[in-house]
């Protein structure tokens, strides 16, 4: 029961969440998870670059969406509510900039 219990309890801190995040190539991916993931709290972050959607995995007593879509803009990548700095976003490989709404 005791492990029942624990399982229960880890399956409740967790939430899970999508959204747009704009990118082109495999560095996008790279960069765009790899943001994310530094953020506390976050559990997995999957981009898919064919629907431009981020798949988060995070624990909400630690994190939440918007928090990890200012780490993702601050890589450079706009994400649905948050735009990435035109400097950051200019520092990103030719290949990384693609092209802004």
């Amino acid at each position: 029961m005791v492990f029942i219990s624990a399982g229960l309890k880890a399956q409740e801190t967790t939430k899970r969440d999508t959204f747009k995040v704009w990118g082109n190539c495999e560095m996008c991916e790279e960069r765009i998870e790899g943001a994310a993931l530094k953020v506390k709290g976050a559990k997995s972050a999957d981009w898919d670059a064919e629907k431009g959607v981020v798949i988060l995995v995070y624990n909400p007593s630690l994190t939440n969406p918007e928090a990890v879509q200012r780490a993702i803009a601050g890589a450079g990548y706009d994400t649905e509510k948050i735009k990435a700095d035109d400097n950051t976003y200019a520092k990103l490989p030719k290949c990384c900039q693609y092209k802004r709404q």
